[in-house]
């Protein structure tokens, strides 16, 4: 049964992501039916009694929920259609890597009451500083286009798109207001992981490869915001700052869980 829900909500999320912007209501309501399902099967297959299953693929289709669901908000305010032709196939993807890739399950017996509440607020971060990377990939590409005088650049599907969005300058404002909430998710990550790694391992940081690339993303972020505020740092520079610090980030937990569950067939926490 779950196996049927995870192929139809990536069905859902790609058919969306395909059809026509004039088809607004259609694609509001296949998203949010797909977002639902796509909720249903990650609440049946990583809430288990007394556990949590974890992994790569997991993390990945949880954070890219979250980011639906923010791009979907975001689009009732904002003209943002053309973030949809990045936030859809992904999250399509990450919902069949799930059933690909199940992961490995911990138990929650004799952790805190609030550990659950530390793996919440990391997918929030990351689900954030997720959109935000979308967010920066389009602004690269709507910068590209403004600056190229080759006629073939105005036209095509991914012209069209970037037609769509708002101005340079608001994409801009919406990118730093999402790397500010981000931040703010990401310092609460990296404080409570202090809490729960003193309770689990008896030290307060475990200096291991995860530790090290979330605290390089964090101050990533943190040096653009102070750079953004002080030294008027925007265009290119926040660019790059914003998809370097996704990419570390990415390779914290993400990417060190594909390493060991699909490169090495380890299943470890």
């Amino acid at each position: 049964m779950q196996t049927y829900i995870f192929i139809l909500s990536a069905l859902l999320y790609a058919g969306c992501a395909a059809l026509p912007a004039s088809s607004h209501r259609t694609i509001s309501a296949g998203i949010f039916l797909g977002w639902l399902l796509h909720g249903a099967v990650l609440a049946m297959d990583v809430l288990l009694p007394a556990s949590l299953r974890v992994g790569f693929a997991v993390m990945l289709s949880a954070t890219l929920w979250i980011s639906v669901a923010a791009y979907w908000l975001e689009n009732r305010n904002f003209p943002l259609d053309g973030l949809r032709a990045l936030v859809l196939p992904s999250a399509a993807i990450t919902v069949l890597l799930q059933a690909i890739f199940p992961g490995s399950v911990i138990s929650l017996e004799g952790k805190s009451a609030l550990f659950p509440w530390h793996i919440a607020i990391s997918l929030l971060a990351y689900s954030t500083l997720t959109i935000a990377a979308f967010h920066a990939v389009l602004m690269a590409l709507q910068e590209s286009q403004l600056h190229s005088r080759s006629p073939a650049s105005r036209n095509g599907w991914l012209a069209a798109v970037l037609d769509r969005l708002p101005a340079l300058l608001t994409m801009e404002k919406l990118l730093f207001r999402l790397i500010a909430i981000g931040f703010a998710l990401l310092t609460l990550t990296v404080f409570s992981g202090v809490v729960f790694s003193e309770q689990l391992f008896g030290q307060a940081v475990q200096w291991n490869h995860k530790t090290i690339f979330t605290m390089l993303s964090w101050f990533m972020f943190g040096l653009l915001l102070v750079g953004r505020r002080w030294r008027g740092w925007r265009g290119k520079t926040a660019l790059s700052f914003t998809l370097s610090g996704f990419a570390t980030l990415l390779l914290a937990y993400v990417g060190s869980r594909f390493v060991l569950e699909v490169v090495l067939h380890r299943g470890l926490a």
